[in-house]
């Protein structure tokens, strides 16, 4: 069974090392997130697909790393200051802070309507640039990396002989003081960007518009989110932004959240390159840009063919790691029970459930709404045993399930069930997974057997190029169900038939490696294992 809630999402990150809340020893820091060992395996994994995608496999695009401090000005003049604004409103109540255009009227926290009147609220972090706090000595934090793109265009023109059509591509930090971060790593004040601006000849820009809306399917399907998951909106007209002709986002299915957004691909036409522009009255622009006093350079390209400068238009594919990072989770995500449960501890732990369904609905310790919720998804739970069965801690963990007694019982009854069961599987694309093989010995105080598992660890990942780790902290069972959980594809058991001490003499020499997903097991000689897996891998 895929993830049904964000919070099962939640709860396996911070179980398995994936994502920290950031200074957490001090209370944390609301919309800012550390991530573990396994999550910067994962979100690198992430950026090198993107980067060879779009960089190595690829004859028309150049990378970039441009700085998270700019000149003031580039924002002045690419429209940030002005508008990169969202308007604000304070729950008198409760004295929480929202944007007035998403709560109609009423705070989401207490339903209070007294609020106070929208006042505009620029989302760009300012920071001190000097020594001294002086009116004009401040920068702020980037809110994205197209900036430094488009400021950097001609430096790249002169740098690399490039011709139209071509692209800049950058991975980078974005900081937004966002009013109400929420969602785990959905809407943060801290994040990684991935931005390609795409430059073309003006008029070309519907086709390539296209051509990219294709080409970023593909790699969302490639790194393994299936393209039914996800809807593609074309923006409303009303709805675009400033420097948009058209844009289309990419919308993914999030469990709890519903289809939003994970990639926007945007048509910007000229309005970028032109506003950081001198001399803009003769560049023959389409895009309404503020006049520009400050630029010392004309953002522009000789096209040989017809003899003009012209400024090239824009497509933009611009996403988060974050969300990407979250769908990834999400789509990779099993609950799945790996042999029936008996019979009649199954009937002990429905009834477990019926009896905690029943305590809710009597119970004048929850809102009606807590109760409705934790009514209907016990029921639906109920309906669906025993596949649903791992659902229960998710039942458990939901508003007000705290307060009901019988919740202890429940848990109790249903957990030693899940343990023998069950697995929690990350099924991500081998590619992706933070570590590619784990590599056990049968007995963790066997001479032997441990010195053939640390060299087989060694041998795998000595060109880092195969995250392989050694871990004897278990018995094998418990071993596997860990490695599922964090999305290792392969498990590599040294037995006494790898070192010629078991009852079969064939198997000297080899290992058992076990797959993820099907959970089959093959005997795999260790001469032919570092093949075998890459193989797989790839």
């Amino acid at each position: 069974m895929p993830a049904t809630t964000l919070d099962q999402i939640v709860s396996l990150c911070k179980r398995r090392g994936f994502i920290f809340a950031s200074s957490e020893i001090y209370g944390g820091l609301q919309g800012v997130y550390d991530y573990g060992p396994l999550g910067v395996e994962l979100k690198q994994n992430l950026i090198n697909n993107w980067w060879r995608a779009n960089i190595y496999e690829r004859d028309d695009m150049e990378g970039l790393d441009a700085a998270i401090l700019m000149n003031r000005l580039v924002w002045q003049y690419s429209g940030h200051e002005e508008t990169f604004v969202d308007p604000m409103v304070d729950c008198r109540s409760c004295k929480l802070r929202w944007r007035a255009d998403q709560i109609h009227g009423r705070c989401p926290n207490c339903g209070s309507t007294d609020l106070t009147e929208p006042r505009p609220f620029n989302l760009m972090f300012k920071t001190q640039v000097g020594p001294v706090a002086e009116s004009g000595s401040f920068a702020y934090l980037r809110p994205e990396t197209a900036q430094g793109i488009f400021v950097n265009f001609a430096n790249v023109l002169a740098t690399t002989s490039r011709k139209l059509p071509f692209g800049i591509a950058q991975v980078g930090k974005g900081f937004r003081n966002e009013i109400n971060p929420r969602n785990f790593l959905f809407r943060v004040r801290e994040f990684d960007m991935m931005e390609i601006e795409y430059f073309v000849m003006p008029g070309s820009e519907d086709e390539w518009h296209q051509r990219w809306l294709e080409d970023r399917l593909r790699w969302w399907e490639n790194i393994g989110i299936s393209r039914d998951r996800i809807q593609v909106y074309d923006v409303p007209r009303d709805d675009l932004a400033h420097y948009s002709k058209r844009t289309y986002d990419l919308m993914y299915n999030y469990p709890s959240l519903g289809y939003e957004e994970i990639e926007g691909i945007a048509s910007r036409t000229d309005y970028d390159l032109g506003s950081h522009s001198r001399d803009q009255e003769n560049l023959g622009l389409t895009a309404r840009v503020n006049t520009n006093s400050d630029s010392i350079t004309r953002l522009n390209y000789f096209d040989q063919a017809s003899g003009k400068h012209i400024v090239p238009f824009v497509i933009e594919p611009s996403m988060g790691i974050g969300r990407c990072f979250l769908a990834v989770l999400c789509e990779g995500y099993a609950e799945e029970m790996t042999k029936a449960p008996d019979a009649d501890k199954l009937a002990t732990a429905r009834s477990a459930l019926e009896a905690f369904l029943k305590s809710v609905d009597r119970s004048d310790k929850l809102s009606a709404e807590a109760c409705d919720a934790l009514v209907e998804h016990g029921k639906a739970i109920a309906d669906t045993l025993p596949e649903s069965l791992p659902q229960v801690e998710t039942l458990l963990g939901m508003t007000g399930a705290d307060r009901i007694e019988l919740g202890k019982k429940l848990r109790g009854q249903a957990q030693p069930l899940l343990n023998e069961n069950f697995r929690t599987v990350l099924q991500l694309r081998p590619g992706l997974a933070p570590i590619k093989a784990a590599v056990f010995p049968l007995k963790r105080n066997h001479e032997g057997l441990v010195a053939q598992a640390r060299a087989i660890r060694k041998e795998l990942q000595i060109d880092g190029q195969m995250r392989t780790v050694y871990d004897d902290t278990g018995a094998i069972g418990r071993l596997y169900r860990r490695q599922d959980e964090i999305g290792t594809p392969f498990c590599i058991t040294v037995d006494f038939d790898t070192l010629g001490e078991g009852k079969d003499p064939a198997w000297s020499g080899t290992v058992t490696v076990r797959d993820r997903d099907t959970m089959a097991q093959e005997r795999v000689p260790i001469a032919e294992l570092r093949a075998y897996l890459s193989d797989r891998v790839k």
